[in-house]
């Protein structure tokens, strides 16, 4: 069985048509390159174009521009892609009824689909990034524009199960130990974060999570100047549950690749048994 993996970083701008070509080109480069399963980076489609209600899909919709595209590319070059974030104005649905996310918000929602093109899952992001950060944009207000999800998501694939998480959420360790308790060995952190909060926290917090929790972590960032105002991190990485980063692009477009070893966490998880010596959940 294929047990690479890779992370996508990109610099998306405010053009929608023009990042979806860009993450198909990246997409078919981490497919070319052996990648059996591909993270893309938070707002990989479109970041700061103005209100995201004018992008944002129902979920399944037959013509939707961005599901379309991943599910396509899915099917086309065969492999598993977690398709970073999207903005969708539907909420996941419940007994087969889906609502309507209350306008102007959206749901910065993850999907990951199949190699078939299939939509396995979604994860709506939980924590959303109300900070005052020492740079050119000095605020930063998703709940203005987001409506949070609150339910966590892992979802079984070839590779491993995914713990579905999405930027900020990083900082929340709680959330990390839910996701290993219903069973991931894989951590997924599709990201934007800023230049100011990257170069402080970013390789850190994943290395922690990772070691904490004896999982791998692929994390997809942005990695650029998007705008006079915006400019982001990159350092997309993929790291072990030892928490030694196995690969990284530092800044631009690029691909991280790096195989998934099952057996290895396994190994790690029966010498030094963390889960199961828990004194406090």
């Amino acid at each position: 069985m294929n047990n690479k993996v890779a992370v996508v970083q990109m610099v998306s701008g405010a053009d929608i048509h023009e990042n979806l070509k860009s993450a198909q080109r990246l997409l078919a480069q981490a497919a070319e390159a052996g990648a059996g399963l591909v993270l893309l980076p938070e707002n990989f489609a479109v970041l700061d174009g103005g209100p995201l209600a004018q992008f944002a899909e129902a979920q399944f919709d037959e013509n939707a521009l961005m599901q379309n595209m991943i599910g396509g590319c899915a099917k086309e070059y065969g492999i598993y892609i977690v398709a970073g974030t999207m903005p969708l104005a539907t909420r996941p649905a419940v007994d087969g009824h889906i609502e309507p996310v209350p306008a102007p918000k959206v749901r910065p929602a993850c999907l990951v689909f199949d190699n078939q093109g299939k939509q396995l899952a979604r994860y709506d992001k939980i924590h959303l990034f109300d900070v005052q950060v020492d740079d050119k944009q000095a605020q930063y207000s998703e709940s203005l524009s987001f409506e949070p999800g609150d339910s966590p998501q892992c979802i079984a694939t070839p590779f491993g199960t995914l713990g579905l998480s999405i930027c900020y959420d990083l900082r929340f360790p709680e959330l990390y130990r839910q996701l290993c308790d219903e069973g991931a060995e894989i951590l997924t952190v599709p990201s934007a974060f800023t230049q100011v909060t990257g170069e402080a926290h970013w390789e850190v917090l994943l290395r922690a999570r990772a070691i904490e929790n004896q999982c791998y972590v692929l994390a997809a960032n942005q990695g650029g100047v998007h705008n006079e105002s915006r400019e982001t991190f990159g350092h997309s990485m993929i790291i072990d549950p030892w928490g030694r980063v196995l690969a990284r692009v530092e800044k631009g477009e690029g691909i991280a690749l790096a195989d998934i070893d099952l057996k290895a966490l396994y190994d790690l998880r029966e010498r030094m048994p963390v889960h199961e010596h828990r004194r406090i959940s």
